[in-house]
């Protein structure tokens, strides 16, 4: 079993030759991280700032950022309930990540290494939903929402983001699970195993490259996700970060306090970032692992 696990095949970095064919491709793909990179960095100098300097000259640098920075986070944090709303962001989002991996790997498992009666129509029907508008299905998730009673509810919240994150997972993990060798399977079941006994005991393991890179890019998608927690969430103590944060902009912006609506910004976009960079490699080795077949 162990011999057998040990032929897994990795992947290694190869050198690749430069095609002069890519390179408008190339140079766009940088000019446009150049732009996000400008309008990130240029986020928090005035995240930074007093809104005097922000009127004054929002492209300077800042002059206090580290007392107008601590003034401004605490104000975004405290009086606008950004931390409310960050727990509210966090607890949805690592339970809703949580429950679509748990569902979507045995479902995924089955569709690639399980064969039965219409497996395939079955896999294309979770494909055809990530075909569908999201703005599509506002209105009839709203109606069976209220007819549940999950309308302002977390629980609920957690139910709608699993529910249209598992065509995506299931579709990222069964290109995953087919990628592995099928020895694994076999050896396993000489030794006797079950068909849940293979999955939990071996598959799981050897999946956790693609299962961490479908959880991470869950995780990113649920923290920004701000549409469908605008329909389901009505209370101010159930809103998340960017419902939250849009509910701060409109008071803000007839008082004059931008600076601390960068730095309101800059708590919602800062976790997501940060993980995802930190990560980021880790996400490209399950990605890479995944297209194997």
């Amino acid at each position: 079993m162990n011999d057998t696990v040990s032929k897994i095949p990795r992947r290694t970095a190869v050198s690749r030759r430069w095609d002069a064919g890519n390179a408008p491709h190339f140079v766009l793909m940088c000019l446009w991280a150049a732009l996000a990179i400008a309008i990130f960095l240029w986020i928090i100098s005035n995240s930074v700032k007093s809104n005097e300097e922000i009127f004054g000259n929002s492209w300077g640098l800042p002059a206090d950022p580290i007392g107008a920075g601590i003034q401004n986070y605490l104000k975004a944090w405290n009086i606008s309930n950004m931390g409310g709303y960050f727990l509210n962001s966090m607890g949805v989002t690592v339970v809703a990540v949580i429950s679509t991996v748990g569902i979507s790997a045995p479902a995924a498992y089955a569709l690639s290494r399980i064969p039965f009666l219409g497996s395939r129509p079955v896999f294309y029907y979770f494909v055809a939903g990530m075909g569908l508008p999201f703005q599509l299905i506002l209105v009839p998730l709203y109606v069976l929402f209220v007819d549940l009673g999950l309308v302002d509810s977390t629980a609920g919240l957690v139910v709608a983001f699993t529910a249209v994150s598992i065509p995506f997972t299931i579709l990222l993990l069964t290109g995953f699970f087919r990628s592995l060798p099928t020895e694994l399977e076999e050896a396993a079941a000489i030794d006797g195993s079950s068909e849940f006994g293979i999955f939990f005991r071996i598959m799981m393991p050897v999946a956790t490259p693609g299962l961490f890179t479908a959880a991470i890019f869950n995780f990113v998608t649920i923290w920004q996700e701000y549409l469908l927690t605008a329909l389901l969430i009505t209370s101010d103590e159930n809103r998340t970060l960017p419902v939250g944060l849009m509910s701060m902009r409109q008071s803000l912006q007839y008082s004059g306090d931008w600076a601390s609506m960068f730095a309101g910004i800059v708590i919602v976009v800062i976790p997501s970032f940060i993980i995802f960079v930190a990560l980021s490699n880790r996400i490209m080795a399950g990605l890479t692992m995944g297209s194997g077949k």
